[in-house]
């Protein structure tokens, strides 16, 4: 969805809402107040906070640096993994809400949604499709999903549009879901995220080593990481957005994904 406009004056951004129904606006200052006083230098620093044409605007610093757009290299994928430490190092306030679709409302929404019917006759393996869909919503329906047991500052969106590198090391912007979360929950985001996921461009098992996490961690990953997949075979089904926005196959090639780690868990 579509939330917001952004226009670069100089060394500022302005980040117009054109919806903000889930206190994006807030959020992300939050976010950006939260980063500027702990670890400076991992988020855009906070300039103000307006209104123009009754729509809020949050206004930052421009973060220097591009897109990881393409497919990694070894010294960028270990700066994303050196950001991510960063980040989950940085103190949790005590009465920061969770971010916005954690855990038990992603599973509640997807389940509703994988339970509608879509017309699979524009999928080129409907039966496949089906197939995963139907399993993904019986796991859906059983699944006890891990408490928060790390609890982590959350970006809360694992798009690697969202990393910018400027040769040397990350930094991440686009905080309008920052709160509180699980780590394994925001690293899962992170390696099940359509736009890398899709294109292999993300190296997942070095990522994961770089991030060094221990076994009952790696237990919880697993649970997270098939809730976001099956949240992306979701967008992936006729009808809604990431099908006419990713290449034809596409749906067929997560839903293999999918059956791949329910076979797994």
């Amino acid at each position: 969805m579509h939330t917001h406009d952004v226009t670069v004056m100089g060394d500022v951004v302005r980040k117009r809402y054109v919806s903000w129904d889930d206190r994006e606006p807030e959020r992300e200052w939050a976010g950006l107040v939260h980063l500027s006083r702990e670890s400076p230098g991992l988020a855009p620093t906070p300039v103000a906070r307006e209104v123009e044409d009754g729509r809020p605007v949050v206004v930052m610093s421009l973060v220097p640096g591009e897109p990881l757009t393409s497919a990694l290299s070894a010294a960028q994928s270990k700066a994303f993994a050196e950001v991510l430490r960063r980040l989950f190092a940085v103190p949790v306030p005590e009465d920061l809400a969770e971010r916005a679709n954690g855990p038990q409302v992603m599973r509640d929404h997807v389940r509703e949604w994988l339970s509608e019917d879509y017309d699979l006759t524009q999928c080129q393996d409907q039966a496949l499709v089906r197939t995963a869909k139907d399993r993904a919503v019986a796991w859906l329906a059983v699944v006890q999903l891990p408490d928060l047991v790390d609890r982590v500052v959350a970006q809360g969106d694992g798009n690697l549009d969202n990393v910018l590198w400027d040769g040397e090391v990350c930094r991440l912007i686009d905080w309008e879901e920052y709160g509180a979360s699980d780590l394994t929950y925001e690293i899962a985001d992170v390696v099940e995220h359509a736009s890398s996921r899709l294109t292999r461009s993300l190296d997942v098992d070095a990522l994961l080593a770089d991030l060094d996490l221990d076994p009952t961690q790696r237990e919880r990953l697993a649970v997270h990481r098939l809730l976001l997949a099956c949240f992306w075979l979701m967008m992936l089904l006729p009808g809604n957005g990431g099908f006419k926005r990713n290449p034809a196959g596409s749906t067929e090639d997560q839903a293999r994904h999918v059956l791949a780690l329910l076979d797994q868990s």
